[in-house]
């Protein structure tokens, strides 16, 4: 059995960035990737210093390519389980294969909930969103819609003022409101939409209409969703990792959790979720790792 220094669950931008640092390190590395990043479907990355706009498909595959460089070997197989044994890790493999490592990384992220709503699918990331950090500048002055929950969509409806003047909440449904909250949205000017959602409309390229069950069509060209995540992978359970009510992995910002040598960087830690600071996690947690396993490396000498 194939034995690493350090096994990396997930291949994205954190994934990827502990992988660089540990490949640099002289480490050896192993970084297992199931495929489907979660921001696939949009258009391009923002935020990222000095790759602003650049596509999701593209930005692995740059990263990829500088991780291989420095010996770190990446494998397109989803990991099934990991375990502790002897003093480290086992993990069984998707293809059949099974690995030993001293270290985990856990860059697993989260999967957002996506109502099931005609045109949701084929205007995600092409009109609907989730993250208005991400992807408010591009819907600057623009009618914007707000799907979710009432005690979500207000904060991210107040939040989206920052873009639009015009913005609108839809709860899908009767709305869990107080008096307090329906007079905090006349002040600001939001309006409420609480009938159900039939359908998203367009042009099959960009997003136009909020069709209603009442009938109404509401003008909109960005929809932003507030409907939730959960956690991608059972792994950071099933490791004895601790888990908060919002799914995501207690961690420190350099990944260390309650298990010992398992670490959670990414999304699925409990910090902004940003391509940016998912690498930025990811290279802390490699600092760390890198510096237990060489205090491992000079008691065993």
């Amino acid at each position: 059995m194939e034995r690493f220094d350090v096994l990396i669950v997930g291949g994205g931008p954190a994934g990827l960035g502990a992988a660089l640092i540990l490949g640099r390190c002289r480490r050896k590395v192993l970084v297992c990737d199931a495929g489907a990043p979660r921001n696939a479907p949009a258009r391009g990355i923002h935020g990222l210093l000095g790759h602003d706009g650049l596509p999701p498909a593209e930005l692995l595959r740059r990263g990829r390519e500088e991780v291989r460089r420095y010996g770190v070997t990446i494998r397109d197989v989803e990991v099934c389980d990991v375990r502790r044994s002897g003093q480290g890790f086992e993990a069984d493999l998707a293809d059949g294969g099974r690995v030993e490592a001293r270290k985990v990384v856990l860059a697993t992220g989260m999967l957002d909930v996506i109502p099931s709503i005609e045109g949701m699918i084929k205007y995600y990331g092409r009109g609907v969103y989730h993250c208005p950090i991400c992807d408010g500048w591009e819907c600057r002055d623009q009618p914007i819609g707000v799907i979710g929950p009432a005690h979500r969509a207000i904060r991210a409806a107040l939040q989206l003022l920052r873009w639009s003047d015009d913005v609108v909440i839809f709860t899908h449904g009767p709305a869990a409101l107080t008096d307090d909250d329906r007079r905090l949205l006349e002040k600001h000017r939001i309006g409420l939409r609480e009938a159900p959602i039939t359908r998203l409309e367009g042009d099959g390229e960009e997003l136009s209409h909020v069709v209603l069950e009442d009938c109404e069509v509401v003008p909109r060209r960005a929809i932003f969703l507030k409907t939730g995540e959960v956690p991608r992978s059972d792994l950071p359970t099933k490791l004895g990792c601790k888990i908060n009510g919002d799914g995501t992995t207690e961690a420190e910002f350099h990944g260390s959790t309650e298990s010992e040598g398992v670490f959670v960087v990414g999304d699925a830690s409990p910090r902004v979720q940003l391509v940016s600071v998912a690498q930025a996690e990811g290279a802390a947690a490699a600092v760390r790792i890198n510096a237990i396993l060489q205090d491992e490396d000079l008691a065993s000498r």
